[in-house]
């Protein structure tokens, strides 16, 4: 360990250790290899960091939720029946429009990512075009052109560049202003509340959780 931080080396002893305890606590007892290249992209990229290991834990804990646990950059899964329509989107889709909808993953996000974050309308395509990408879910039109991808938004799912995101976007503050300093200090840690680095307190109880396992992990990794 250097600085409260996992050492990633090969047959390291704390590596293994670190795995084995999220392969039972967040991961049904199996870790894929795509699942471990993700997990140690993310470790290694901090390592190069003097930062906190509780930054770790929430950067690794926002990736478990933000990719489905798959810790690889992924694009937005948005095959919605009507009823997920009216659950995750109720402010875009009345009841009958949601049954148009259903089942037909581009014309949702065109729906519902119109006029919105940078997007222009419906018909403009935008909404699918910037739909969320990346370990973090980079999603409309802005947050593409400030990372310099906005006329290629598949390069979030380059694993450097989707590395290069999540950092920049959790310690700088750069998606809602909100930054893992604002959350991790000397003096406080607030699980819950460093979901407003991502989105507001969308599932922020639960993203604490995962993030607390995360932290035993690594621990107990020591």
């Amino acid at each position: 360990m250097r600085a409260g931080l996992l050492t990633i080396k090969e047959n390291d002893m704390e590596h293994a250790k670190f795995l084995a305890g999220l392969r039972l606590s967040l991961f049904g007892g199996r870790l894929s290899t795509n699942q471990v290249n993700g997990i140690e992209a993310i470790v290694s990229e901090l390592e190069a960091r003097p930062l906190d290991s509780r930054w770790l834990a929430y950067i690794l804990a926002t990736t478990y939720h933000e990719t489905d646990k798959t810790m690889c950059a992924i694009s937005e899964n948005l095959n919605y029946s009507a009823a997920g329509l009216l659950a995750t989107f109720p402010k875009y889709f009345t009841v009958g429009e949601a049954g148009a909808y259903a089942r037909r993953p581009q014309r949702i996000a065109n729906r519902a990512y119109a006029n919105r974050m940078g997007n222009r309308d419906e018909a403009s395509g935008d909404g699918w075009r910037y739909r969320g990408r990346g370990l973090v879910q980079i999603t409309g039109r802005d947050n593409y052109t400030k990372y310099g991808i906005a006329d290629d938004p598949d390069k979030a799912l380059d694993p450097i560049k989707a590395i290069e995101i999540l950092f920049d976007g959790m310690t700088n503050g750069r998606f809602t202003g909100k930054k893992l300093s604002d959350f991790f200090t000397a003096t406080a840690t607030d699980w819950i509340g460093a979901r407003r680095i991502i989105n507001g307190s969308d599932r922020a109880v639960d993203i604490a959780g995962h993030a607390k396992k995360f932290a035993a992990a690594l621990e107990a990794a020591r």
